[in-house]
């Protein structure tokens, strides 16, 4: 799968930010590598020195998913949420909580995806 060079960041209204970005990929390598946790891991690093030991996803609506990173010093961070709805290679909404100074950070998230013959619009 090879990113297209595009990516775009948008603030719809105060409250959103949307991010697009295009893909020369199927729909479903795509989808594959955002709820496959052998592909996440390969692209859903931090800086230099981090690693992401722990990426579960259990991908149903109800499901959970948790990613943890781990920097070579022993400090780790990580995020989790629930899949509030999944259609396969077009819709994945789901809620995500984070900790940011003890303060956790909740956000909802909805990724979808629009087609043009091999390219994927990314959402």
């Amino acid at each position: 799968m090879m990113n297209s060079g595009t990516f775009k960041v948008t603030t719809p209204s105060d409250l959103e930010i949307a991010m697009t970005r295009v893909f020369n990929a199927p729909r479903r390598l795509v989808f594959d590598a955002l709820t496959k946790p052998e592909l996440v891991k390969q692209w859903l690093l931090g800086p230099p020195g981090w690693t992401m030991p722990v990426c579960e996803i259990d991908l149903r609506v109800g499901g959970a998913y948790r990613y943890v990173w781990r920097k070579d010093t022993g400090k780790e961070m990580g995020m989790g949420g629930v899949f509030r709805e999944i259609v396969p290679h077009e819709r994945v909404v789901c809620t995500s909580c984070s900790t940011r100074r003890g303060t956790p950070v909740r956000r909802w998230y909805r990724t979808s995806w629009s087609s043009r013959a091999a390219r994927q619009r990314l959402q």
